[in-house]
C-alpha cells in the first residue's frame, strides 16, 4: 500500500530526472552546441529553471511534504525526508523570477567571458558581471536570515551546513604556513619540466587508459573536449571532459584524473539512492576531496608517477627528463605561475583563498565589479611576490563567476583538507594502499574511498562522513604535514 512518504518520493524522482536534463544542456553547451545556438540555450535553460524551481516550491510539493510525518520515519527515509524539506524551504525564499533571471544571465555571461578572456579585455565581462553579482545578492538576501551572513546563503548551496567564519579561521591559521613554505622551496628547488611534442592521439589513448585504471566506468561515461575541464551528470551516466596541449601531457592527465575523482564518486554512490535526494555527493567540499585524493595524494605520489612514466615513455618516447626521478619531479614542480588549474598542491590553495576573499567582499558591497580586476592583481602580489601581466592570467581566467557559482571557491580548498584527512585514515587502514601504485594498481586505495565515503551519497552530512572515514573531526593539521612531508624531499 502506498504512503504519503511513497508520493514523495515518487515526485521527487522526477524532480531529479528535470535536474539530469538541466546537466546534459549545460554539458551540450560546453561541448557540442553550434556558436550560434547561444541565445536559443539561454531560453531553454531558462525555461527549465522555472519549472525546476516551481516543481521545488510549489504548493504540490509543500502538500505532500505536509502529510508526511516525519517522526514515523528512519533512517535513509528521515534523511530523503529533511533534505527534500530544507531544499523546499530554501527555495521557497527564492521568488520564481529571480530563478528564471539567475538561469538567463549566466547562460550569457558565460558567453561575455568566454569573449572576455579570448580578447584579453575586461570590460567585455564587467557588465554582466555586475549584473551576475547583483542576482546573487538579490538570492542571498531572501535567504539570509538576520544571523546569517550574506555571502553563506550562496555558501550553502555548495556546502550545506558550511559557515564562512569558520572556513575563515581555518583559511588565515593556514595562508602563513602555505607563504612560508612556497618560498622556502623555491628558493631551493630547481623546477623541472617535460619537454618534446605529444601528440593529442596519443594523449587521448593515454588519458582514457588512465581514467580507466582509476576505475571510470566508459560505459557509463564519456570523455570529451571543453575548454574547462569539468565532470557532470550523476548515477548511470556521468561525462567528464578535458583539454589537450601537445606541448603538455600532464595538463590533461591530471586534469582527467582530477575529474575521474568527481565522476568516480558520482558513479560509485549505492544504486539504491539514485535519482533520489541521497544520490549525488554530499557537498561540493566531499566531492572535491575526491577530485584531489585521486590527482594528488595518489596520482601525484612516487609508486604512481613511477608507474606512469613507464607508460608515458612507451607512448611517446624522449619525455625531456632522464629518468623517473626526473619524472616526479616534474610532475610536482614547484614554481610562479598565474593559473590555478595548473597550480601545485603547495600554492593552489593560496590561489582559491584569493578568490574567496574577493567574492566575499563583492556580495558584502565592499568590493565594487570595477575594482575587482585591481583587487585581485594586488592580492596575487602580495601572496605571490610577482604583478598579473593580463586579465586573462588573472580574474578572467576561470568560469565559476561568470555561472554565478559565488561560494563555489573554498569548496576546493576544503576539499583538500579533508583529502588529507582521508589519506591518513586510509593508510592506517591500509598500508600498502599507495605502495600499490607502482603497479598501476589503484584497487585498495579506490576500495577504501568506496566504502567509506562515496557510496554513502547525500546519506550523511559532510562533517560526518569525515568523522566515520576518520575517527576524528576535520582538521588542517594532516594537510600541513603532508605538504612539508612530501616538498621536503623535492
Amino acid at each position: 500500500m502506498s504512503t504519503p512518504f511513497d508520493a514523495l518520493l515518487a515526485y521527487q524522482r522526477q524532480s531529479e530526472a528535470l535536474g539530469r536534463i538541466a546537466q546534459l544542456l549545460g554539458w551540450d553547451h560546453e561541448t557540442v552546441m553550434p556558436a550560434g545556438s547561444g541565445d536559443d540555450r539561454s531560453e531553454q535553460m531558462a525555461a527549465l529553471a522555472g519549472v525546476l524551481h516551481a516543481r521545488g516550491s510549489g504548493a504540490e510539493l509543500g502538500d505532500l511534504l505536509s502529510v508526511v510525518d516525519p517522526d514515523q520515519l528512519a533512517g535513509t527515509e528521515r534523511r530523503i525526508f529533511d533534505l527534500i524539506q530544507t531544499d523546499f524551504m530554501r527555495r521557497q525564499k527564492v521568488p520564481q523570477d529571480l530563478a528564471v533571471a539567475l538561469a538567463r544571465i549566466t547562460s550569457k555571461s558565460h558567453r561575455a567571458w568566454t569573449e572576455a578572456k579570448a580578447a584579453d579585455d575586461v570590460s567585455i565581462f564587467l557588465p554582466m558581471l555586475s549584473e551576475v553579482v547583483n542576482l546573487a545578492r538579490q538570492k542571498a538576501e531572501v535567504l539570509a536570515d538576520e544571523n546569517t551572513p550574506l555571502y553563506d546563503a550562496l555558501l550553502q548551496d555548495y556546502e550545506p551546513d558550511g559557515r564562512s567564519a569558520e572556513i575563515t579561521e581555518i583559511f588565515d591559521n593556514l595562508r602563513p604556513h602555505l607563504v612560508d613554505l612556497r618560498a622556502e622551496v623555491l628558493e631551493r628547488n630547481q623546477s623541472v619540466s617535460l619537454s618534446g611534442h605529444f601528440p593529442m592521439e596519443q594523449q587521448r589513448a593515454l588519458t582514457d587508459r588512465v581514467a580507466r585504471v582509476f576505475g571510470y566506468d566508459m560505459d557509463r561515461g564519456r570523455i570529451d573536449v571543453a575548454v574547462h575541464p569539468f565532470s557532470s551528470g550523476s548515477g548511470n551516466d556521468v561525462r567528464i571532459t578535458t583539454r589537450y596541449d601537445e606541448t603538455n601531457p600532464l595538463d590533461s592527465l591530471y586534469s582527467t584524473i582530477h575529474e575521474v575523482g568527481h565522476a568516480t564518486y558520482e558513479q560509485n554512490v549505492d544504486q539504491i539512492y539514485n535519482f533520489t535526494p541521497l544520490g549525488n555527493g554530499c557537498s561540493m567540499a566531499i566531492h572535491e576531496s575526491q577530485s584531489r585524493i585521486y590527482e594528488n595524494q595518489l596520482a601525484r605520489s612516487r609508486p604512481f608517477t613511477d608507474w606512469l612514466f613507464s607508460q608515458m615513455k612507451d607512448a611517446f618516447g624522449d619525455l625531456g627528463v632522464l629518468d623517473a626521478d626526473g619524472f616526479y619531479r616534474a610532475v610536482n614542480s614547484v614554481k610562479n605561475g598565474y593559473i590555478r588549474t595548473e597550480a601545485d598542491e603547495l600554492q593552489y590553495n593560496l590561489h582559491i583563498m584569493l578568490r574567496y576573499d574577493l567574492e566575499r567582499a563583492l556580495i558584502a558591497g565592499d568590493l565594487m565589479v570595477n575594482d575587482l580586476e585591481a583587487a585581485w592583481n594586488d592580492r596575487f602580489r602580495a601572496d605571490f611576490g610577482y604583478a598579473v601581466p593580463k586579465a586573462s592570467l588573472g580574474m578572467l581566467q576561470d568560469i565559476h563567476w561568470s555561472e554565478c557559482l559565488i561560494g563555489y571557491f573554498p569548496t576546493y580548498a576544503i576539499g583538500n583538507i579533508y583529502a588529507a584527512c582521508l589519506r591518513e585514515a586510509m593508510l592506517k587502514d591500509a598500508p600498502n594502499a599507495i605502495d600499490a601504485l607502482a603497479e598501476g594498481r589503484t584497487d585498495t586505495a579506490r576500495t577504501w574511498l568506496r566504502e567509506n565515503v562515496q557510496q554513502h551519497g547525500r546519506r550523511y552530512k559532510a562533517q560526518e562522513v569525515i568523522e566515520k572515514a576518520t575517527g576524528q573531526a576535520a582538521s588542517s593539521e594532516p594537510f600541513v604535514r603532508y605538504i612539508r612531508e612530501k616538498f621536503a624531499e623535492l
